[in-house]
This record gives structure tokens, sequence and C-alpha cells, in this order.
């Protein structure tokens, strides 16, 4: 989720996997295997991102043409096209705030709403305490409704 290409999250899987092999005889077992090796792979993403200069989020999502590519590409059959462009622009509003975020709201709210992560492995994998992990995530809730919310109205 934090990388667009395949190719990308093929390679910084790989990476996380190397990684969390040869620390394999340092797992202390202070935390859940699954979040022990999330975290590697989240640190090796944001060390992929750092190395290549972040691109912005929209310009994964742009198709040869320029157009914005269709998140969910199930149409649905009863959609009316103002119904569509309205979704699209919700959408377009939401991956600008998102990509915007200070990489710690922007990791938070990931691991929360895309992955489906609960507060408390969220604080494990971030390595910090619960409440911090609250107060981001309603801090990156408030900054895409304040963008948002407008559209919605």
């Amino acid at each position: 989720r934090f990388v667009r290409e395949p190719a990308d999250a093929r390679d910084i899987a790989q990476d996380a996997f190397i990684k969390a092999y040869r620390a394999l005889p340092g797992f202390r077992g202070d935390s859940a295997f699954y979040t022990w090796l999330y975290r590697i792979a989240i640190n090796t993403a944001k060390n992929h991102l750092a190395a290549l200069g972040r691109r912005p989020l929209e310009a994964d999502m742009r198709g040869e043409d320029g157009e914005l590519l269709e998140l969910d590409p199930a149409q649905h059959d009863h959609a009316t096209p103002e119904h569509n462009l309205i979704t699209e622009e919700v959408k377009a509003a939401i991956l600008r705030v998102v990509d915007r975020l200070p990489p710690e709201l922007r990791t938070a709210i990931t691991l929360r709403e895309i992955e489906g992560l609960s507060y408390e492995e969220i604080a494990q994998a971030m390595e910090c305490p619960i409440g911090t992990v609250r107060s981001r995530i309603f801090r990156a809730r408030e900054a895409i409704d304040r963008e948002v919310g407008p559209l919605m109205r």
C-alpha cells in the first residue's frame, strides 16, 4: 500500500523477507511475529520511497492519456455519469489529502483504514503508544474531512 507499482511492491516484499530472515535470530518475541514482520516491511517501504524521492500518489494513478484511473474498476451499472464524476472527484481529493499528510499520519491512517489493523497492532508496528496512534488517526481523518467534506455536502 505504500507503493503503487507491482514491481516495486515485489522488490520491497523480497527485501523485507530477506531482512526478516537475517534478523530472525534477534527476534525476542516482545511483540507478535506478524507485528515484527510488518514493521520490517513498513521500514523497508519507507526506505525505498526515501531513496527514490517520493512521487505524488496522484501521479501513480494517471493513465497514459493523463486521466485519473479508477480506484474501483468494478463500475456500477446503475451509476449515473454525474454520480461517477462526483465519486472520482472525492477519490481524487482523498488521494491528494493522504499524499500530503505527514508520514506518521499517512502510515497510521493507511494501517487502520486500508490494512484493517487494530489500534494495538498499529501501536506495535509504529513503535509508539496507543494514544499517539489514536491522535494520529484522528488528525488524519480531520484533514481528510476538511478537504473532502465540502464535496459530500
